[in-house]
C-alpha cells in the first residue's frame, strides 16, 4: 500500500489541475481514482479500524502543509499556496523527508523537539524500537498542538475566553466552574480580562489577560498589563495568548512575577489536562518481570 510520502505527488498533481479549493472527501476520492486502487485496497483497515488510505492521505496533507505547499480553509476544505501552485512536479520523482526539508517551515516543524531534529538527519536503522515510538509520539503531539491552535484561532474571542476558563478550572484554579465563568471576561478593566480565585476558598486572586492574537506580544503589552495589576494592588498575573512573546516581553514579565503562557504552552496544557482532546489509541510496552523467574523467590 502507498505510504504517505507516495500519496503527496498524486495529491499535488490533482490540486494543480483543479486550481482551487478541494474538500477532504473529494481529495480522497480523486487520489483513489488517480492511483487506480482496487476495492480491496481502498477499504483496507488499520488495527484500530481506521481506513488506511484515508489515514495516510491525512498525514500527506499534514506534511505538505508544514512545508507551506498547501493551506487549510476550514475543517473540510484546503487549497494550494502560491508556492504549491508554482512547484514543478516533473522535477520530483517522489516526495521525501529530504525534499520537504528544503522548505524552512518544514524544518522548523521537524526541529520542534531535539529528537525530531535528530531523526531528520539520522536513519531509522540507527534507532531502537522504543526510540522510534518516542519520536513518533512527539511528532503526533506536535502536529496535534498546531491543529489545536488552528481551531482556537478559527473561533471567536469569546470562545477563547471560555477555553481559558475551562483550562484554569481543569488545572484546579477558580473554585467552582460557575465562579470562574463569572470572573473571566467580565472586567475589561485597563488590560485585565478577568480575575479568578487561586483556590476554592478565594483566599488569593489571579488576574488574567487572554489574547487570541496572531502577532507577537511585545513589551508594551506586558507593561500595560503590569500597570493594570498595580492599579488593583495585585500580586499575581497570567498573560495567555495564542501567539508568542518577544524576548523583551519575557524579560519584562520575569521582573514582575507575571506568568506567560504562549500558544505552544497553552496547547501543551490542554493535552496534559485533556481539554479539547481525547485518547485515540494507547500502547503498553512490556518487559520481563525478573522476580517471577528467580527461583530463590519461591
Amino acid at each position: 500500500m502507498f505510504t504517505h510520502y507516495e500519496l503527496m505527488k498524486p495529491l499535488m498533481h490533482i490540486m494543480q489541475n483543479k486550481r482551487g479549493p478541494i474538500s477532504n472527501q473529494e481529495a480522497l476520492n480523486q487520489v483513489i481514482q488517480y492511483l487506480g486502487l482496487t476495492e480491496e485496497q481502498k477499504n483496507l483497515k488499520m488495527e484500530n479500524g481506521k481506513n488506511l488510505i484515508q489515514y495516510r492521505l491525512r498525514w500527506a496533507k499534514t506534511y505538505l502543509k508544514k512545508a507551506g505547499l498547501i493551506e487549510t480553509i476550514d475543517n473540510q476544505n484546503f487549497q494550494l499556496t502560491s508556492i504549491g501552485n508554482e512547484l514543478n512536479l516533473n522535477s520530483i520523482q517522489k516526495f521525501s523527508n529530504k525534499i520537504l526539508s528544503t522548505y524552512p517551515s518544514f524544518r522548523e516543524f521537524r526541529a520542534k523537539n531535539k529528537e525530531l531534529a535528530q531523526e531528520s538527519t539520522g536513519s531509522e536503522e540507527e534507532q531502537t524500537p522504543e526510540e522510534i515510538i518516542e519520536i513518533a509520539s512527539k511528532e503526533l503531539n506536535q502536529s496535534l498542538k498546531e491543529e489545536l491552535l488552528e481551531k482556537i484561532k478559527a473561533n471567536s474571542p469569546k470562545f477563547f475566553e471560555q477555553l481559558v476558563v475551562d483550562l484554569l478550572v481543569a488545572m484546579g484554579y477558580g473554585g467552582s466552574h460557575q465562579d470562574a465563568a463569572q470572573a473571566i471576561g467580565k472586567t475589561n478593566d485597563g488590560g485585565i480580562d478577568g480575575v479568578i480565585s487561586e483556590d476554592r476558598l478565594g483566599l488569593d486572586k489571579i488576574y488574567i489577560q487572554a489574547k487570541r492574537w496572531e502577532n507577537t506580544v511585545g513589551r508594551p503589552d506586558i507593561q500595560q498589563f503590569k500597570g493594570a495589576l498595580a492599579d488593583q494592588v495585585a500580586k499575581k498575573g497570567v498573560f495567555i495568548t495564542t501567539s508568542n512573546f518577544s524576548k523583551e516581553a519575557i524579560e519584562s514579565a520575569k521582573k514582575s512575577g507575571i506568568v506567560l503562557i504562549d500558544g505552544d504552552k497553552l496547547t501543551t496544557l490542554m493535552i496534559e489536562f485533556g481539554l479539547g482532546v481525547q485518547i485515540e489509541r494507547s500502547f503498553h510496552i512490556y518487559k520481563i518481570d525478573q522476580d517471577r523467574f528467580d527461583e530463590d523467590n519461591f
